[in-house]
């Protein structure tokens, strides 16, 4: 060993012993990845959760800074994986700062900026996001980077288990702006095909620290439980039989919110965590919770996902099925970290397949999204996203996606015009790369089909799992269902009494209908003219009564167009209290050309509430409200089809319609009858088809 290579060898076991005291050993290959990168090499080090891949950079952090060189740069994908690994590196004796989308003060990201410039951090953690930004990429040039760190290093591979248009762009980062920088990629789940892209990714002669990714402490069990109500039934009696606190992983916000509140509702604290502007106080409140174990769980999508570190987590449960094993091996690694024993519960239901393939499905804009929004860019010199919404019917987020790939694929520019961000055409001629799309999502459903495979082997399921990754050398892990032909804790049964709290709260639970309060112009709808909050009994298509509204739209072959009588007795269970407290006496609908469904419905429950049908709107040939995609379209559609017939109004009534999504043929149609002369208009609304990503 040359003099070089053993004065880091010292150096490197000297923090270690500093940091974790006398005995502290590197565990196998760690150290070998701090040589390589200490020594200017591209570094890759594929490894499973908890075995130290952040000490790695760590360590490079404090030899390079003690050697006078410059600071540590990481990429972090999440925000509270920037938490943890700042705490951590703080407890280390690094200086640190996070820049990232809670930095919203210009001053404070500014300051942030000087104090690397001027070497007074030794770490910045930044998200993808953040780096590409005009004001970060202006700074570059004069900040010196000792180490330039890739976390989660999957994410900008097209293989991994997320598209992430921003972490795309860094390789383009590394060849251009950090080709004479030590560069670190880590990961905790990459397959042969994910870590080959990613040794392009990173350039040649890379450094790759492979090692077994077999979780021992994980006992795994697989519970196929179709129907929501056994799921819910199965946690209500088994949460608390699990010993300590862990995660309970989500598909989407509304299963996490409904979930925790009927968790809560039967006495089992837990808490929501999603991506949400709105909701960032409540989520810092969550993961308090969490942290100082106050809540059993929390609920929460992939958003608290990788990295996170928390050294107690004593389960994981999904909720659904994930849409890939990486995925799900990533957030199944967040339980054990520091435990010996730590159980993993992996439920299926009906609804995984269909909530996958959507996400699968709108991955990537289409062909025509990308051309109907270039085209407006094209015809303009500079036009705000509020812009594009109101010249493209398109939901704003597609726009938003189809932009996002413009700006990717150098086919538009962003910049600021007037105080405002505008997008500009380029001399770039766009080149639509749907052959490359279609491959992803050929390895999306492939995925998909190995989580299926994971649920249906009857051998050992962490093997299998870890196979899927590409680990070929692991054995049978002695803990898991498969392997010891039994539930992994005692009694895993399910009382007819939970079933029945589950069953009753699916079926009762109501959803509220608030009002718009904004044209799509963003002017404000007079005070006067606001509907009041309204009631939709379900979500389209959702087991028991959004499952009735499907079938009563569009029955089978054969059947006429009709709505169980079940819906009107329920939604008379809901409306005739409503209208008792709310002084209401009349009830009208949303009136239609192509069928009398809603009609027949609304006169079916008049006459069980004993309300007095009153026949008021009118309707004018019209593209169906379903076609127009954001806010203008759907507004101005509703506004010029939609009329009040002559002849007195109420005072107080029940406006009715089956299904209800952007709320503005509601809005519309309640707006006229208020100003005809009603003075307070109810809506009520059978089923909610609210798209997902919204």
């Amino acid at each position: 060993m040359n003099i070089g290579l053993q004065e880091i060898f010292t150096e490197a076991n000297r923090i270690l012993l500093e940091t974790y005291g006398p005995g502290a050993e590197f565990r196998k290959g760690q150290y070998e990845a701090i040589e390589a990168a200490m020594t200017k090499k591209r570094v890759l080090v594929v490894q499973k959760t908890g075995w130290g891949k952040s000490l790695v950079y760590y360590i490079c952090t404090k030899l390079n800074r003690r050697k006078g060189q410059g600071c540590t740069m990481v990429i972090s994908p999440l925000l509270i994986l920037m938490d943890n690994q700042m705490e951590m590196a703080g407890k280390m004796g690094l200086k640190c700062a996070a820049l990232n989308s809670t930095v919203k003060d210009p001053a404070e990201r500014k300051s942030i900026l000087d104090r690397l410039a001027e070497d007074q951090l030794d770490m910045l953690f930044i998200t993808p996001e953040t780096l590409l930004k005009e004001e970060t990429q202006e700074r570059l040039p004069g900040i010196r980077i000792g180490l330039f760190v890739i976390d989660e290093a999957h994410c900008i591979s097209d293989w991994g288990h997320e598209f992430r248009l921003d972490y795309g762009q860094i390789g383009k980062i590394i060849r251009k702006q950090f080709s004479n920088v030590a560069v670190l990629a880590t990961t905790a789940t990459a397959n042969d095909r994910v870590v080959d892209d990613l040794k392009a990714q990173l350039g040649e002669s890379v450094y790759i620290s492979r090692g077994p990714l077999t979780r021992e402490s994980l006992h795994i069990q697989v519970l196929p439980l179709g129907k929501r109500t056994e799921r819910y039934a199965w946690l209500l009696d088994n949460l608390n039989k699990i010993p300590g606190t862990g995660i309970i992983y989500c598909l989407d916000h509304r299963d996490c919110d409904h979930l925790t509140e009927f968790l809560c509702r039967n006495g089992i604290p837990v808490m929501s965590y999603y991506s949400d502007e709105k909701k960032e106080e409540q989520n810092a409140e969550a993961i308090a919770a969490f942290q100082e174990n106050r809540i059993k769980a929390i609920v929460a999508t992939i958003k608290l996902g990788m990295g996170y570190d928390k050294g107690d987590v004593s389960f994981v449960i999904h909720f659904q099925c994930p849409s890939s094993i990486v995925a799900w091996y990533q957030q199944i690694g967040r339980a054990g970290r520091n435990l010996k024993d730590a159980y993993v519960f992996l439920m299926t239901g009906r609804e995984d397949d269909r909530i996958n393939e959507y996400f699968i499905k709108t991955a990537f804009p289409t062909r025509k999204e990308m051309e109907s929004v270039l085209e407006i860019i094209n015809k303009t010199d500079g036009i705000t996203k509020y812009q594009l919404y109101t010249k493209v019917n398109m939901r704003p987020a597609r726009i938003d996606k189809a932009v996002d790939f413009l700006l990717n694929e150098g086919a538009v520019r962003r910049e600021k015009a007037g105080g405002r961000q505008c997008l500009f055409p380029t001399v770039n001629r766009y080149v639509f790369r749907g052959d490359h799309y279609d491959q992803i999502r050929r390895i999306r459903h492939m995925e998909m089909q190995e989580m299926k495979d994971l649920v249906n082997t009857e051998g050992c399921l962490s093997r299998f799992a870890v196979n899927c990754l590409d680990d070929h050398e692991a054995g049978d892990c002695g803990k898991c269902a498969n392997c010891t032909k039994q539930d992994i804790l005692p009694d895993l049964s399910v009382s007819e009494e939970s079933r029945t709290k589950a069953i009753r709260f699916v079926s009762t639970r109501l959803y509220e209908i608030l009002p718009r309060k904004q044209y799509p112009d963003r002017s404000r709808i007079p005070e006067n003219c606001l509907l009041q909050p309204g009631w939709c009994l379900s979500k389209y298509g959702d087991a028991g009564y959004g499952e009735l509204v499907e079938q009563g739209k569009y029955p089978p072959a054969g059947m006429p167009r009709r709505f169980d009588d079940r819906l009107v007795i329920r939604a008379a269970d809901v409306i005739s209290s409503w209208a008792k407290e709310n002084g209401i006496r009349h009830i009208t609908c949303v009136p239609s050309l192509r069928s009398d469904l809603v009609m027949e419905f609304t006169r079916r429950l008049a006459q069980r509430t004993g309300l007095t049908f009153a026949d008021l709107l009118a309707k004018s040939e019209a593209p169906q409200q379903k076609t127009r995609e954001n806010s203008t379209f759907q507004y101005e559609n509703a506004n010029n089809s939609f009329s009040v017939k002559d002849g007195p109004v109420p005072e107080k009534l029940i406006l009715v319609d089956d299904v209800v999504d952007s709320k503005w043929t509601l809005t519309v149609c309640g707006i006229k009858l208020i100003e005809y002369g009603c003075r307070e208009v109810y809506p009520f609304a059978l089923a909610d088809s609210s798209h997902l990503e919204e």
